[in-house]
């Protein structure tokens, strides 16, 4: 079963449009899918976009009465999807955003990735369509550098990145560690790479994969804070262990 997860605050103008590309897209791919969106508070008429497609497709839409921000949002779509999954470790998570950016037709790559034997497929974006914020080009280029000396999983380029694939066997690992306790505290891009180290010590292995973002589509303003970022993600990458040296390799006698 593929577990698609989108979190999703005031997206009426493309959160209809997203689901119904994502069913063209499983139609050509034969998985079974369920779709779980997170109505995060929204104002704009988000909930009333997404109750008719909860009537045609295989959609369960969770609510919040008001916002709490993207990690908790996440991380309920998380638990729920890991609370269905019969087969976690043949089951997978795909998480991706509610704007539109993230084309849907590049969610076969990341799964086929998995069947092929990754426990965790991280997207890294290529040259966007459309313009990109220059805050937005800043941190994509920079931010992931204050990871580059971490203990994040070989083979993730951008580690703040949300479009994902998760084998469930690795989110139903890292959230049993925490024994209760929340999983995500950072907020925006910084929560992403907060997951990624929490699932690290459960993978076999990791995989990265191209993909083209479409900022084109997004039809509301950016809600990237640049500074806050910034402040969050450092924290978390100073309390992050460094990358060990590889061990030499033994000598034959």
């Amino acid at each position: 079963m593929i577990y698609i997860c989108i979190p999703a605050l005031d997206e009426a103008q493309t959160i209809g449009v997203l689901l119904w590309r994502i069913r063209q897209v499983l139609a050509d791919f034969p998985r079974d899918y369920e779709l779980i969106v997170l109505d995060d508070g929204s104002t704009d008429g988000t909930e009333e976009v997404l109750a008719p497609y909860a009537q045609v497709l295989p959609l369960t839409v969770l609510r919040n009465a008001r916002t709490e921000g993207y990690a908790r949002a996440l991380e309920r779509l998380i638990r729920e999807a890991v609370s269905r999954s019969r087969y976690p470790k043949r089951d997978v998570i795909v998480t991706l955003q509610g704007d539109f950016t993230e084309d849907p037709g590049d969610i076969p790559r990341l799964i086929k990735r998995i069947e092929g034997g990754a426990d965790l497929v991280g997207a890294s974006q290529t040259t966007p369509s459309g313009e990109m914020p220059r805050a937005l080009r800043w941190a994509h280029r920079w931010l992931p550098w204050l990871f580059r000396r971490r203990a994040i999983p070989e083979g993730i380029v951008d580690p703040l990145s949300g479009f994902r694939a998760y084998r469930v066997i690795v989110l139903k690992r890292a959230l049993a560690e925490r024994e209760g306790a929340p999983l995500l505290t950072r907020r925006g891009w910084a929560a992403n790479a907060e997951l990624l180290l929490a699932v690290a010590p459960h993978l076999r292995r990791a995989e990265g994969a191209e993909v083209a973002l479409r900022y084109d589509r997004r039809q509301r303003p950016t809600r990237f804070d640049a500074w806050r970022t910034l402040k969050d993600t450092w924290g978390l990458a100073r309390r992050t262990p460094r990358a060990r040296p590889p061990l030499p390799a033994a000598s034959e006698t």
